[in-house]
């Protein structure tokens, strides 16, 4: 076979080669030194809202094995680490009465990640809105922009001296669509009347957000990160599934990253949000970033639904065969065609800040040692870096990779069940055990430098 002579998979001085993990998924500790609840342990304490009723309360007991798990990232050979701060660790009601030991523990974080020489960066909401702000509104009620401002300046003042990169939001869509207009993540309201306000909201908060790093942190980078994928019709000669996907495109691609960079609402869903917005909201929402955050895992398909609030519905399409070494369909065609479009829409530079591969590898892949040779993911990550690689040569300006994720961890309404971690982590006991798509990404950051 002729040698692949195309430019490495970064193409430029200073691709950052990255992971990702969020608090709530991987801290544990949960009613540790003073932290406040949050609307994910209401949510996965309640009956049904969770495989097997699983919580996040222990989860990878990371606020205890942080040492443990930097050293595994320098052993790896990341450039970057993308973590959240817990809001309610920080402020355990969300205002007011600040929590010094939680400010504590990601100082130590953050000079344990400096220490490996990785830069951290930042993320001020991964989803676990403090409980007691829930009960006064929480993202419906309009007080919460203050109250986003209020935490932005705390984290952003303590940790600024060594962060320098920040994102306001993960995911705004997710939490909000799956936690206001259906009952899939927390809170659960499933109320349409919640819904928009509460999206507006988010988006004023980022706003703010982002004058409080550019004001605390002059010498900062500022992003927010979107989960973005291609949305299709389940039926292509169906005008009611083409509507459909129209409506959730804009919800799930452009309600957030529109306001932010382009400074208005997708013009076929803007006349839900008007009666929400206030003089001066969009100059608000719409500030300056240097870089735009994209998650992606592959496309979506979407069907005409009469009873949906929002007037869609999710269809469960299959339109090519399986990946013989992943046992699932596949679309790393997708991640070109939308870091092309994400390149095109807003002309900043892209961090991929999420991709990567999930499956109960314990229960087909383990051996008992705990070793997990799962040449699935090794194979999914190569055709998505791949994938990538072609972004770069159409001229998408793509600056770095984070992998999703660094340890197997709750994945919310999967519980523990779903693994995406390129370290196994066996959550009886929290030994952590690097699997062989560690070894793969070890090897292409080195390749790739």
């Amino acid at each position: 076979m002729a040698k692949d002579k195309r430019l490495p998979l970064g193409m430029r001085p200073g691709f950052v080669w990255g992971a990702s993990t969020s608090a709530y998924q991987i801290e544990g500790a949960a009613a540790v030194d003073g932290r406040g609840p949050s609307i994910w342990d209401v949510h996965s304490r309640t009956q049904g809202r969770t495989a097997n009723g699983d919580t996040g309360d222990v989860a990878c007991d990371h606020y205890h094995r942080y040492g443990e798990d930097v050293a595994l990232m320098k052993k790896l050979g990341i450039d970057a680490y993308r973590f959240s701060v817990s809001w309610p660790r920080v402020l355990p009601r969300g205002r007011g009465a600040v929590n010094d030991k939680g400010l504590d523990f990601y100082d130590r974080l953050i000079d344990k990640v400096l220490e490996a020489g990785i830069t951290p960066w930042l993320c001020l909401y991964h989803w676990d809105l403090p409980q007691r702000l829930h009960e006064l509104g929480g993202w419906t009620n309009r007080d919460v922009v203050g109250w986003f401002a209020d935490y932005s300046t705390l984290v952003v003042r303590r940790f600024g001296d060594r962060v320098k990169h920040f994102a306001t939001f993960n995911e705004p869509n997710v939490c909000t669509l799956f936690g206001y207009a259906m009952t899939w993540c927390a809170p659960a309201v499933e109320d349409r009347a919640a819904y928009f306000p509460a999206c507006h909201h988010v988006n004023l908060a980022h706003g703010a957000a982002v004058d409080v790093i550019r004001h605390w942190v002059p010498d900062s980078s500022v992003g927010c990160v979107y989960n973005l994928q291609p949305i299709h019709p389940a039926d292509e000669n169906s005008a009611a599934d083409h509507r459909a996907a129209d409506i959730l495109d804009a919800h799930w691609n452009r309600v957030y990253a529109d306001p932010h960079i382009l400074g208005h609402y997708p013009a076929n869903v803007a006349a839900d949000y008007e009666p929400y917005v206030q003089a001066g909201d969009m100059a608000r929402i719409c500030r300056k970033l240097d870089w735009v955050g994209m998650n992606h895992y592959g496309p979506i398909w979407a069907k005409d639904d009469p009873n949906s609030q929002l007037g869609f519905g999710w269809a469960d399409v299959k339109v090519a065969e399986a990946h013989p070494e992943i046992g699932w369909e596949i679309f790393p065609e997708a991640f070109t065609d939308q870091l092309m479009e994400t390149h095109e829409r807003y002309g900043l530079p892209i961090y991929i800040t999420e991709n990567g591969c999930g499956r109960d590898d314990d229960k087909e892949f383990a051996d008992d040692q705990g070793r997990v040779d799962d040449f699935y993911r090794v194979t999914y990550l190569k055709l998505y870096t791949q994938a990538m690689r072609t972004a770069i040569e159409k001229g998408a300006d793509i600056r770095g990779y984070f992998i999703w994720s660094l340890l197997d961890n709750f994945e919310w309404g999967s519980g523990y069940g779903n693994r995406f971690g390129i370290i196994r982590v066996d959550f009886p006991t929290g030994t952590r055990t690097p699997k062989a798509s560690f070894d793969w990404y070890a090897k292409t950051i080195r390749e790739n430098r």
